[in-house]
């Protein structure tokens, strides 16, 4: 489909910012035209990411925190791992925003890698950084999650919060599940995940709440090279 017989390439009034869409959606029982509504406005945000993020290659989506300043370690790393993703050929693709996204985009984009970004609309934080070449905004967080695995075959957990952890157990679960193939998971960040490595060992194995072979679906590296490694490991 070429930019003249995208849908995209006009406006679409279902495609217009609506303030809080996805809080209106989640606020409890509406009448069945408002929920319609949302459900096309959702449909709608899928196909823009379809179109938006057709590029050719592997894929590595990154996770990490947006409040990692540029001098910080965790920064570093991330922008040395994009790099080296980049360097392997591999499109690098974040959440779009700054902190370890924007490092890892960034990393990318200086060794001539493809650099990709799937942003949110929030009211902090979330604007799309400078490194990328491609991105694509959302109003819903489920829709931006779809994205950012669908087209990845390893995906890399850096230092983050609450949404780094919710993405990285939505692809633990979709491959725990069969959901998913069984792409690499690679945890970084050295002793940031140690306690929830313990609460993983200590807690939900011996409760019976998953399986042992479970824990071991996320793989620790405590460097890039190791990182680097375990992705090809599992490519060849």
């Amino acid at each position: 489909m070429t930019e003249h017989d995208s849908p995209f390439s006009t406006p679409l009034p279902f495609l217009e910012h609506v303030k809080d869409a996805e809080k209106h959606f989640l606020s409890g029982r509406r009448n069945r035209g408002a929920d319609l509504e949302s459900a096309v406005r959702m449909f709608l945000e899928f196909l823009k990411g379809f179109e938006e993020l057709d590029f050719a290659g592997p894929c590595v989506t990154v996770f990490g925190s947006a409040r990692f300043a540029e001098d910080h370690e965790y920064y570093q790393l991330a922008r040395e791992l994009g790099g080296r993703l980049a360097g392997d050929g591999y499109a690098v693709m974040t959440g779009g925003g700054p902190g370890i996204m924007e490092a890892a985009n960034r990393g990318a984009r200086e060794a001539g890698g493809l650099s990709l970004g799937c942003n949110i609309r929030l009211p902090k934080e979330q604007e799309p950084n400078a490194y990328l070449d491609r991105f694509v905004e959302f109003e819903h967080f489920f829709v931006r999650k779809v994205m950012l695995v669908k087209y990845s075959t390893a995906f890399v957990v850096m230092p983050g919060g609450f949404g780094t952890l919710d993405e990285a157990f939505e692809v633990v679960t979709l491959i725990q599940t069969g959901k998913l193939e069984s792409f690499p998971i690679v945890g970084m960040g050295g002793g940031y995940w140690e306690e929830l490595r313990d609460f993983v060992r200590k807690a939900l194995i011996p409760a019976g709440t998953i399986d042992p072979e479970d824990a071991l679906l996320i793989s620790r590296a405590d460097d890039v090279d190791e990182a680097i490694e375990i992705i090809r490991r599992a490519a060849s």
